[in-house]
């Protein structure tokens, strides 16, 4: 107790929020995973903005469904097709150039849904991690626990997660194959290459290396961006990425599910193949069923600890509008060796 009180709260409250979400990361979940907005009463619809867990009608599928089959019975010319395959890194990089770091928001939900990026020690002084004996140096080899996502983008997880383990021995990864969307985390006030390692790295590019070595990671995170990539390529990357997981190494996954509103707002036209769409802007997008994201994870030699569907209702209180959202939220992780 008289330690306790010799403490200010402000030295105590990181201890206690890193020991709160590693205490629900050891129960393999959130205790109210995806949100916990209900609506129970369908004349409460307009007073929040998202409701959680929404429950579909009969008639919300077949409307769902209906839309999807009429928008991907044109679909886009071969040749186009084989210019996407080819192109697709330029066309983000174009995005990013448009539109710098102010189209997608900081994912500081991250903490809640996510807490195995965090690892229970507050400050690790003595730096050793029982690694085995690496043949290389490497950007962060001295990490008790090493993060990459994949697809960072403009650091919209980057920057949350740097802010979370400033005072842990980890360390965080992170590659786009867009060299400006890379440029622009590397010019971020946050960025800080004591703890963090931005890269350029095309994850469809087999022969393509990584800054470390294989087994050398705790988590691999990859938040809505595997629907980017073609859906014969997916299981390749999974594959590849997988294997620099450590034995209980934890894959997190988030993307975008089948007949999710972006899916259903498609024209004939831009469908390249099932479930597989081209924007406007030349950047491509796929939608997955848990289904799909179990098979393709657990081909990759991962377990299961979480494959859940996100479905929420998000509504325009101003014009009386709901829209039907739909993700896929997934946890894998790599077993032990026996």
């Amino acid at each position: 107790m008289k330690i306790l009180q010799r403490l200010s709260a402000s030295k105590l409250t990181p201890v206690f929020i890193r020991l709160f979400l590693r205490l629900k990361s050891s129960r393999e979940r959130p205790s109210a995973p995806l949100g916990s907005r209900l609506l129970t009463n369908p004349d409460d619809v307009f007073k929040h903005n998202t409701w959680d867990h929404v429950q579909w009608t009969e008639e919300d599928k077949e409307n769902a469904r209906r839309k999807v089959e009429e928008n991907s019975t044109v679909q886009l010319p071969l040749k186009e097709q084989d210019e996407f395959d080819k192109e697709a890194s330029l066309h983000w990089n174009s995005f990013y150039e448009v539109h710098q770091d102010r189209f997608f928001k900081d994912r500081n939900w991250l903490c809640l849904e996510f807490p195995e990026l965090f690892p229970l020690a507050v400050k690790d002084q003595t730096g050793s991690s029982q690694e085995s004996p690496q043949t290389f140096a490497f950007p962060g080899q001295h990490a008790s626990f090493r993060i990459l996502e994949v697809g960072c983008g403009v650091g919209n997880s980057v920057f949350p997660i740097l802010n979370s383990i400033k005072e842990t021995n980890s360390f965080l990864y992170c590659c786009d194959f867009s060299p400006r969307a890379i440029k622009l985390v590397m010019e971020h006030q946050d960025y800080d290459d004591s703890v963090c390692h931005a890269f350029v790295h095309d994850l469809c590019e087999a022969e393509a290396s990584f800054p470390f070595p294989p087994q050398s990671l705790d988590v691999i995170l990859a938040v809505f961006v595997l629907s980017s990539i073609h859906p014969k390529r997916i299981e390749g990357v999974i594959n590849r990425i997988s294997a620099y997981l450590k034995p209980g190494g934890t894959f997190l996954f988030r993307d975008y599910g089948r007949y999710d509103l972006t899916q259903l707002r498609f024209k004939k036209g831009q469908c390249v193949s099932e479930s597989f769409y081209m924007r406007g802007d030349g950047t491509c997008v796929y939608f997955f069923t848990k289904e799909e994201v179990h098979q393709l994870f657990t081909k990759a030699g991962l377990e299961e600890t979480q494959n859940l569907e996100d479905r929420r209702l998000q509504v325009n209180r101003g014009r009386k509008v709901i829209m039907h959202r739909v993700w896929i939220q997934s946890k894998y992780r790599k077993p032990y060796l026996h």
